[in-house]
Formats: structure tokens, C-alpha cells, sequence
């Protein structure tokens, strides 16, 4: 009997290990999978310079499509102005200023960088339209669709401060931020698969992919924001406009939030402050591009 008890009683662990053991192997396997996928998906941004993140299934057929398919629901769902509207002409003048100066834009900020500009963003069919809404927003998704929402020209006020937006959305979808996110996000799901394979609990998990929220996915996306807002201004200063507009810009759009926005760290979008500062900083290279590149 006590023989049998033993046998009993040395089996258990060995299951155990090998259990253990599979754990450890599933979780290297995933750590290594997430590691070749994202070393295999780099590639360098010419508008910025930066080492991005953008899988290479996600084209920029396949963006445009999705870009376009979104759009179609959004506008079905909160239909626009009529395109004769006086808000609805002076949106498209204003759109259509920007995405002339796109070409010199996209080989200055190349050239700074010692590369060529990308040309994805010729295959956009560019399509503008105001949604009337209290909203203070716009949005340029892949492959041109935009629309600004009819609540943002009280808080822009001026053409200026309106060119300032819009260059900064459009500059969302040429440097291919739709795409980073996705990939993003692949990578976030191969960690979490990764931790549960390691037999972390749900609890675990939640906390694992709250940390690497606030310490990775929240300032990346904080980046794109300042990435589009350096890429913007350019934009809106080649095209004749007022950058300095953009201080008294975000200066309203502060206000305007009642002071209600959440701190910086756990938001997707730089503080106000956070942005003017940089803004600020960047007013130079702005009036040098608007020195260089506006034609009217």
C-alpha cells in the first residue's frame, strides 16, 4: 500500500512538469512568431524619417477599400450638406488648395530625409463633404474620402485655422496610419495570445494589455498625431494659408472641451498645451515651406 501511495504521489508532478513544459514551448513559440512578425513588417517613412510598423498584407488597394467602404457608412448614416452650399464650397476650395501642394509637400519632407516620396496617395479619388453636425471634427480616411463636420468652422473661425485641420487629417492618410494601427493591433493580439498561453488568468491578461496600452499603443498613437500635425501645417503653409493660425486653432479647440479632456497619458491625442508647444516649435520650418512653395 504504501508502495502504490508513492507511485501515485510521484506522478502528479511529472504531469505537471510536462504540462509546464508544453506552456513554456507555446509561449517561446508565440514571443518568437511576434518577434518575426514585427521585425518582417518594418519599413521607413519618408515623411518622417521614423522606422514604422505596417503589415505587409496591408496594401494600399486594400486601405483605399476599406477607407471607401467606411465612408459610404458614415455618410449614410449621417448624410452630408448639399455640395452647393456656400460651407460646403468653401470646404472643397479649401481641400482642394491642399491636395495640390501634396506632390512638393511629400518630396521636401522625403528629401529631408534622404529618401523618395511615396506615391501611394496618387490612386486616392479624393472626395470632400461638410456633415452638418455640433461636432468640432474631421476626418481623411484612406484613399481621400473626408469630410469635416459642420461644427468645426465655428471653432476654426478663419480659412486658416479650416486648412490647418484639414492638412492634418489628410496628413493621417498619406503617411498610412490606418495601416500602422492595424498592424498595431495584430502585434497587441499576438501578446495576448501569448500571455494566456502562458496561463496568465483573464485578470492577468486585462492587466497586461492595460500596461502595455499606456506604454506602448497610447504614445504611439499620441506620435501619429504629432506626426500629422508637423506633416499638416506643412501642408496648409505651402498652400498659402496662415500657419501661425494654427496656435489660436488649438487655443479654441481647448476651450471648446470645457477643460474636460482627459491627462495626457491615458490619451490617444496630445494635450493642448503638449500640442502648442510643438507647434510653436515648428512655426520656422512652416513659414520657410510657405516661403518656398505658395503660388497663388
Amino acid at each position: 500500500m504504501r508502495r502504490q501511495s508513492s507511485g501515485r504521489s510521484g506522478a502528479a508532478p511529472r504531469r505537471g512538469g510536462r504540462l509546464g513544459n508544453v506552456r513554456w514551448l507555446v509561449l517561446l513559440a508565440f514571443l518568437v512568431y511576434g518577434g518575426c512578425y514585427y521585425l518582417s513588417n518594418r519599413t521607413e517613412d519618408p515623411y518622417t524619417g521614423e522606422t514604422v510598423l505596417i503589415d505587409s498584407a496591408i496594401g494600399p488597394d486594400q486601405e483605399r477599400a476599406l477607407g471607401l467602404q467606411a465612408y459610404r457608412e458614415i455618410l449614410a448614416q449621417e448624410p452630408p450638406l448639399d455640395p452647393s452650399e456656400p460651407v460646403a464650397r468653401d470646404i472643397r476650395q479649401i481641400a482642394q488648395r491642399l491636395i495640390d501642394k501634396v506632390d512638393v509637400v511629400s518630396a521636401a519632407l522625403a528629401a529631408e530625409h534622404g529618401m523618395q516620396a511615396q506615391d501611394h496617395w496618387r490612386q486616392f479619388e479624393w472626395d470632400v463633404n461638410v456633415i452638418p453636425s455640433r461636432q468640432a471634427n474631421a476626418f481623411c480616411l484612406p484613399g481621400g474620402k473626408m469630410a469635416v463636420y459642420s461644427g468645426l468652422v465655428q471653432v476654426a473661425r478663419t480659412p486658416d485655422a479650416m486648412a490647418v485641420v484639414m492638412g492634418h487629417e489628410i496628413a493621417h492618410a498619406l503617411l498610412r496610419h490606418g495601416a500602422q494601427r492595424m498592424s498595431q493591433q495584430k502585434l497587441a493580439q499576438i501578446g495576448q495570445m501569448a500571455g494566456a498561453a502562458g496561463g496568465l488568468d483573464p485578470q492577468q491578461q486585462d492587466m497586461v494589455m492595460a500596461a502595455m496600452g499606456y506604454g506602448y499603443l497610447l504614445p504611439y498613437a499620441r506620435s501619429h498625431e504629432t506626426q500629422a500635425d508637423e506633416v499638416g501645417l506643412m501642408l496648409a503653409a505651402a498652400a498659402c494659408y496662415d500657419p501661425n493660425e494654427a496656435i489660436g486653432l488649438w487655443e479654441r479647440m481647448g476651450q471648446s472641451s470645457g477643460g474636460q479632456a482627459p491627462p495626457e497619458f491615458s490619451s490617444t491625442h496630445p494635450n493642448p498645451g503638449s500640442r502648442i508647444q510643438n507647434l510653436q516649435a515648428l512655426m520656422p520650418k512652416a513659414m520657410e515651406y510657405r516661403n518656398r512653395f505658395c503660388r497663388m
